[in-house]
């Protein structure tokens, strides 16, 4: 089994099968040139070692999470913190990690809670091309 905390990259784990996740995972990688970020989705064996470890649902997926440098980042903080480090303006919205947390959540967790509804769910996890293959972690 892989362990996370011996990787050298951040992981980002994200719902497999949820089309803005997905999405949000495209976006990420073509704003970050230098390959900073890995993935791995929440259902991979990897995904479900990383809840188990630290007592995350282990078959609801609501949050986008960082693994990084050891610590894991949930809801807001993950995207923001993951948008500090993409190119171009993006960076700018980690500003909002000013805003307390449970401000940010509320509306992350709206936004999750209606995710499938918005934006749709597919049948099974996501595929990597060939070329992202590298940038994802199983």
């Amino acid at each position: 089994m892989l362990s996370i905390h011996a990787f050298p990259h951040p992981i980002i784990f994200f719902d497999g099968v949820c089309n803005l996740c997905t999405g949000s995972v495209q976006f990420i990688i073509k704003h970050d040139p230098k390959h900073y970020f890995r993935f791995a989705s929440l259902q991979s064996e990897i995904g479900q070692q990383l809840l188990q470890e630290n007592n995350l649902p282990t078959e609801e997926f609501g949050s986008f999470i960082l693994f990084e440098n050891g610590k894991v980042y949930t809801q807001s903080t993950a995207a923001l913190r993951v948008a500090k480090k993409l190119n171009g303006l993006w960076s700018l919205l980690s500003v909002f990690l000013i805003i307390p947390s449970f401000i940010r959540n509320g509306v992350y967790n709206w936004i999750a809670k209606n995710r499938y509804n918005w934006f749709g769910k597919k049948e099974e996890c996501w595929i990597p091309t060939k070329e992202l293959n590298d940038l994802f972690v199983d």
